[in-house]
């Protein structure tokens, strides 16, 4: 393919010698599957998706084994893949499509964007993979690509507006596309742009655009698109109480649908310097019968991090009542068997903490 050639021609090309072959999700245009795989791969990364991605078809093999499922039991599935919201809309559209469409999937960019959790990009790539639909894709790696290959000169006073560039990204699609060619080009610059064309270190060497593209012609392609103002990483300190009563069982409870962990199975959470203190004032409660800090782990999310800080409560009193300890919401929370408490929708640290928690108190019972 010539360097003279529409972009169009050489990306599809590119996608068919070097792009990503034998994803689980590509080869098909069953949309159960693409948009489970589309849903999954906004903000994760594919080598995340593919722990993933297999396991949960199994689990809901159809859009109305989907629908049907607990909430619970979505999350559950989901639990490690982060961005929880993403399931819940997953959940939700996945009722809209069985109860108020009759089980019929939309077949172009307009029905699919309609869906609760499928935006305009999302909605275009399942457009183009399923049914061909000439229409373009502009998420995170592809706006990339595509500001790159546009750069000219000093960077502009205004940055391109999103419709400013889906029109310019929709003008690169040629009438005559056909439904394989559209998904090569769909798929091409994704791949290009996540391993290709990346925010660091871009490998213009490899890729088919450098001929023409403005970024690699001047010399700091890195440089481009211009960089959007970060916000601030903030840290916060969260104290987590773990009451574990005298017949092994955890108490948990579930979190608002809103912020983060949202609809999540945790112990009580507090948050705040003062809670600092917390831990060491349940120690004179009666009854508890002892206090065990375990050691503080930090878990990142997008624009911050959370120091955690864990401690396991003996509860000695007897009977299912909530536990009188900070925290505690007694009508949204319940004992658990630590099997049980594992199966629920838990937060990936905290899943890691209860089985070492598990994998410990069967140690030492083995004595």
């Amino acid at each position: 393919m010539s360097a003279e050639a529409p972009l169009f021609a050489r990306v599809v090309a590119w996608q068919r010698r070097a792009g990503r072959q034998g994803l689980p999700w590509q080869g098909t245009r069953d949309p159960y599957r693409v948009w489970l795989s589309e849903i999954m791969l906004q903000q994760t990364q594919v080598a995340t998706v593919l722990r993933y991605y297999e396991r949960f078809v199994a689990r809901f093999p159809s859009v109305e084994a989907l629908a049907a499922a607990t909430l619970d039991d979505v999350l559950a599935a989901w639990s490690g893949l982060g961005y929880y919201r993403r399931a819940r809309l997953l959940h939700a559209a996945a009722q809209v499509i069985v109860q108020q469409l009759g089980g019929c999937w939309p077949t172009d960019w307009e029905g699919w964007r309609a869906l609760p959790g499928v935006g305009d990009s999302t909605a275009a790539a399942i457009a183009a993979f399923c049914y061909g639909q000439r229409v373009s894709i502009l998420d995170g790696n592809v706006r990339r690509v595509l500001l790159r290959w546009w750069a000219r000169g000093p960077a502009p006073d205004r940055p391109i507006t999103a419709r400013q560039l889906w029109a310019r990204a929709q003008a690169l699609l040629p009438a005559s596309a056909s439904a394989a060619e559209m998904a090569a080009y769909t798929q091409g610059m994704m791949d290009l742009g996540a391993t290709v064309c990346t925010p660091r270190q871009p490998r213009c060497d490899a890729c088919p655009l450098r001929s023409d593209c403005g970024a690699h012609a001047s010399g700091t392609p890195e440089a481009w698109p211009q960089p959007a103002a970060r916000p601030l990483r903030q840290t916060q300190d969260w104290w987590l109480l773990l009451p574990v009563r005298g017949d092994g069982a955890w108490w948990l409870q579930r979190r608002a649908a809103r912020g983060i962990w949202a609809g999540l199975w945790t112990p009580p959470l507090l948050q705040g310097p003062a809670s600092a203190q917390v831990p060491r004032e349940c120690g004179a409660l009666p009854a508890v019968a002892a206090l065990h800090e375990r050691a503080v782990v930090t878990h990142a999310l997008t624009h911050r991090d959370l120091r955690l800080h864990r401690w396991v409560v003996e509860w000695a009193a007897a009977g299912d009542d909530a536990p009188a300890l900070p925290g505690v919401q007694p009508d949204q929370g319940a004992w658990w068997s630590p099997s049980a408490a594992l199966a629920l929708a838990l937060p990936a640290p905290l899943r890691v903490w209860f089985q070492n928690e598990l994998s410990d108190s069967r140690t030492s019972s083995s004595r």
